[in-house]
């Protein structure tokens, strides 16, 4: 099977079930801020800061994948078969977020992002959680979106910035607290 196609060179793509749409529309938007996602989560679970993390990092990965799958299903075809993240997957954000905060200086104030590789790299996947969370919300306004997907990826931002506190805390980085 070759990779390329052309079918996409007139500016469309397939979704899950073969119906063409514009790479334009807010579904592949969506769907596309997710697969970036997918990638930076990937860089993460390459650093050796976040070893600690692997597991947790892959499990993230493919509930992207499914949350991507879910956003690329097209609803109009019956062929297409929907697949949606597993109903717990955010219990185990959950409870990784409790387990490194259970660890980690109390927050007292907003910080500035930075402080390593490793911990940029965090905050950097965090905003492109949140901006995949604003891709999908627009869809949402438009269209029927599964709210486990929006769950998702509102919890998944939030243990994005506990995962860079923590990471900095492994690796004796001091937080620098924004002042005005």
């Amino acid at each position: 099977m070759k990779i390329y196609t052309r079918k996409g060179d007139d500016g469309t793509t397939s979704l899950s079930g073969g119906r063409r749409v514009n790479k334009h529309e807010l579904r592949v938007e969506a769907y596309g801020t997710v697969d970036e996602l997918i990638c930076w989560v990937g860089l993460l679970r390459g650093a050796k800061e976040c070893d600690s993390q692997m597991e947790t990092l892959m499990s993230v990965q493919s509930e992207l994948m499914m949350c991507a799958a879910a956003l690329a299903h097209d609803r109009t075809n019956p062929a297409s078969k929907a697949v949606l993240p597993h109903d717990d997957c955010t219990r185990l954000l959950e409870a990784e977020i409790d387990t490194m905060e259970n660890t980690l200086p109390k927050l007292q104030s907003f910080i500035l992002p930075g402080g390593s590789p490793a911990v940029s790299h965090c905050h950097i996947t965090r905003c492109v959680c949140r901006r995949a969370e604003r891709a999908v919300l627009r869809l949402k306004a438009q269209e029927v979106v599964p709210e486990i997907v929006v769950k998702y990826l509102n919890r998944l931002s939030d243990y994005l910035f506990v995962l860079g506190r923590f990471v900095g805390l492994r690796s004796g980085n001091e937080e620098v607290k924004w002042t005005l």
